[in-house]
């Protein structure tokens, strides 16, 4: 890597980093409100009624859930907000016309995306200490799934971002796609609970696969397994990271 390639990554690192600090209201704050609701309604009046699942009371096993959840919307939402932004403001043919790869480009807004979500996910699990007592499993498993996590998810925001038309286009995914993926992945169930036909629905589902293992490092239970869970993840990162890169390559949807 030559350094002005690491500049160009370190500058649009700081940049993204610092839009996400500056207006913390907006990045960190809503998240943290909404789990804490979640929390309390889930975890403490509907959870005290449920009793256990999976051999643990409701509000631990929702914990990484929720964390997972809140990891989820807010990488994809930064990214596809964020680049979506360079785009309607043409800075974005600013940068495909810099010396940056264009792999370069990718990895600075991701690398912004994945700190807003790592740190919603570090504060949502602050906010679960005082719900519940936290168990840690395995805190590598915690760490590469959390960070996979977020890196596969600031990738389909950028993918959006790129063939979004106006603003109204960056709302369509998370509410229509997102939205239900991240509800029926376990977050709030275990799917041994399902009939045998509805297990293998959700089965397709990727979102399942990367909740379970991030509950797997902090509990050591999962649905299914970890390594299966593993080999989806990556693979979700290399073909949406080629995907972005191609768009990229081509300036499909960014050149006008």
């Amino acid at each position: 890597m030559s350094s002005t390639t690491w500049v160009g990554i370190k500058t649009l690192m700081r940049k993204e980093i610092t839009r996400i600090i500056r207006i913390w209201s907006q990045t960190l704050l809503p998240p943290a409100i909404t789990m804490t609701l979640y929390f309390v309604i889930f975890g403490n009046l509907i959870g005290s009624r449920i009793g256990q699942m999976g051999g643990f009371d409701y509000m631990s096993f929702i914990v990484p859930g929720l964390v997972m959840m809140a990891v989820i919307t807010s990488s994809y939402g930064n990214m596809v907000s964020s680049f979506f932004g360079a785009k309607f403001a043409k800075h974005v043919e600013e940068l495909l016309i810099s010396p940056m790869p264009n792999w370069a480009i990718l990895a600075g807004y991701v690398s912004g995306s994945l700190f807003r979500g790592l740190a919603v996910g570090l504060i949502v699990t602050l906010i679960s200490l005082f719900f519940t007592d936290i168990q840690i499993h395995n805190v590598w498993i915690i760490l590469s799934t959390v960070i996979l996590t977020s890196v596969v998810f600031s990738l389909g925001g950028f993918i959006n971002a790129a063939f979004a038309k106006k603003f109204d286009d960056i709302a369509i995914i998370p509410t229509f796609v997102l939205t239900p993926l991240t509800y029926l992945g376990g977050v709030f169930y275990s799917i041994s609970l399902l009939p045998d036909f509805w297990q293998k629905v959700s089965l397709i589902n990727p979102v399942l696969y990367m909740v379970n293992t991030f509950r797997y490092g902090f509990l050591g239970v999962s649905d299914i397994n970890v390594g299966v869970a593993y080999g989806i993840i990556i693979s979700f990162v290399l073909l949406l990271g080629f995907i972005s890169w191609y768009i990229l390559h081509k300036g499909i949807g960014l050149r006008t």
